[in-house]
């Protein structure tokens, strides 16, 4: 697949470009961003360009991930980078997404609004059934943003996530075509009673 741009009402969604990497390196000095994103630490310059660069059209073509570049914009025009997602390839039927945001631009709606639209284009164009999300224990930033977006908050797996050579604890949540009101590409059939 080619790279794309995509578009909100606030947004510009696009891959990273090697105009990206000073931003990037600003905003991944964050100890936030340091403290729940397994980025290294301390983050250089060499690791935005590594960042950026990994995103090259070859991984759009792939269609193993896709990375975008979260910015204020409109009318064509690019603001400053507010926060970078990404939608990786889980099995026939599912893409993980993650993001992290820009500590400058938190607290605005802009992630949530930036996570709602790769989703649609996920189960739109490239027919995700299911969107997960995972975050370790205590990061109760990206949990907003996830629950704000629609996820369901499905529970907690246990050494879910690697995190600087240690398994850590996470939550874990989906997000289905139907929830957004879209169609899915295979039916689903919900258990009745189950509980957790």
């Amino acid at each position: 697949m080619e790279p794309l741009t995509l578009t909100t009402e606030r947004l510009v969604l696009r891959p990273h470009v090697p105009a990206d990497v000073p931003e990037t390196l600003a905003a991944c000095q964050d100890p936030e961003i340091q403290r729940w994103i397994p980025v290294p630490v301390p983050y250089e310059e060499k690791d935005a360009v590594e960042y950026v660069t990994r995103n090259a059209p070859a991984r759009w073509q792939e269609g193993s991930e896709y990375n975008f570049a979260a910015r204020l914009g409109a009318e064509g025009r690019e603001g400053p980078l507010v926060a970078t997602l990404g939608l990786h390839r889980r099995g026939d039927h599912a893409y993980e997404i993650g993001f992290w945001a820009v500590a400058a631009h938190r607290g605005r709606g802009y992630t949530p609004e930036a996570v709602l639209a790769l989703a649609r284009w996920a189960f739109t164009e490239l027919g995700c059934d299911r969107l997960v999300w995972r975050a370790g224990i205590g990061n109760t930033a990206s949990r907003a943003v996830a629950e704000k977006a629609g996820f369901t908050v499905e529970g907690v797996q246990r050494a879910g996530m690697e995190h600087r050579g240690t398994l850590r604890d996470c939550w874990v949540g989906g997000l289905l075509p139907s929830d957004l009101g879209l169609p899915s590409r295979l039916a689903y059939l919900p258990a009745v009673g189950a509980t957790p």
